[in-house]
């Protein structure tokens, strides 16, 4: 666990208590072709869950699978058997599923829905949109809106690159050197991804995704320069626009007296929105390259990932070295030859 109880280490988790209906009808999501068909007074709905779901069930009888909070989409297939009923039965079918929790209904393919269905979703105050786009697309591209816009968030004070293709994460006291680190770490190939204001979130996979919110993309601020654009100075090359976060490497000033891992054996996490992630503390003094370490750190985490632990491969064939010395004389020697005809 980072050192002190840092508050900065956890965030403070943001989770959206949920995406209203009309933020579907914006840019992000104008290939679809959304088009409000009934319920514009209520565009205030709240949708409260990723996963979509497509009502076939609900319209055979069996209102149990509707989850509440979920975006219906109405298909051909859905839309088919609907004109197999008899028409009284259909409208019972309508009146029992817009009495349930659904925060919206989405008709695909420019399909017209049925009589009674419009007139049945404004008097139960929910709104249907019509897509332009086929069930499989309108699908794909709402649950991965949804999921980025409600996973749970944070912001983090600390600098966000990619390493040797790591997200790794530099935090610290401000004026510890962050930001300088993160320009040295650039000019030697490596990307930015976001400086002073690090927005993360937690996906359902469990991986955590920083980025840049805003104006503040691809800049960084330098004491005695301003700010800088990352893009301009170094190219296309120098900056990303989202890594998930791999490593945390947290800067402080050395303090004469404090215990500073030297091997290497201990294995730290910082936990972030509840997730653990790999953690280093890297004391800043006069005369270290701090980029260079960086560097380091980066490609010996590489290692552990591919199964190879330096200090600990060091540490084992230090015990055996000890253990050897321990033997008596002839073991030993009896131990040397049969390792060396092995």
């Amino acid at each position: 666990m980072p050192a002190g109880g840092d508050r900065a280490a956890a965030g403070v988790e943001r989770a959206a208590p949920g995406v209203e209906v009309r933020e579907l009808l914006g840019e992000e999501l104008s290939e679809l072709g959304l088009k409000v068909l009934a319920g514009e007074a209520h565009l205030d709905n709240l949708i409260l869950h990723p996963r979509v779901q497509k009502p076939g069930l609900a319209f055979a009888g069996y209102y149990a699978y509707i989850k509440p909070g979920r975006v219906q989409i109405i298909g051909e297939s859905e839309t088919e058997y609907l004109r197999t009923l008899p028409r009284e039965e259909r409208h019972v079918r309508f009146d029992a599923i817009t009495a349930l929790p659904v925060p919206v209904f989405v008709v695909t393919k420019g399909i017209e829905p049925l009589p009674g269905f419009l007139q049945r979703c404004q008097a139960s105050e929910l709104p249907v949109l019509s897509a332009s786009a086929l069930s499989s697309t309108v699908i794909k591209e709402l649950s991965w809106f949804l999921e980025d816009r409600l996973a749970p968030s944070t912001h983090l004070h600390g600098v966000l690159l990619e390493v040797f293709g790591l997200g790794v994460l530099l935090v610290g006291d401000s004026g510890v050197g962050k930001s300088e680190s993160a320009l040295d770490l650039i000019t030697r190939g490596h990307s930015l991804v976001a400086d002073d204001r690090v927005t993360v979130k937690r996906y359902p996979s469990g991986e955590l995704i920083g980025t840049c919110e805003g104006p503040l993309r691809h800049h960084m601020e330098l004491r005695g320069i301003g700010i800088v654009n990352v893009q301009d100075l170094f190219g296309l090359g120098a900056v990303r626009e989202r890594k998930p976060i791999d490593l945390v490497i947290q800067l402080e000033n050395w303090r004469q007296g404090e215990a500073y891992d030297r091997l290497g054996l201990e294995e730290s996490l910082y936990p972030i929105l509840d997730t653990p992630v790999p953690y280093i503390r890297m004391p800043v003094a006069l005369g270290r390259n701090l980029s260079v370490l960086v560097e380091i750190a980066a490609r010996n985490h590489v290692l552990k990932l591919q199964g190879h632990h330096s200090a600990r491969e060091f540490a084992r064939q230090l015990e055996r070295e000890l253990e050897r010395r321990r033997q008596p004389p002839r073991k030993a020697a009896a131990t040397r030859r049969l390792s060396r005809s092995g």
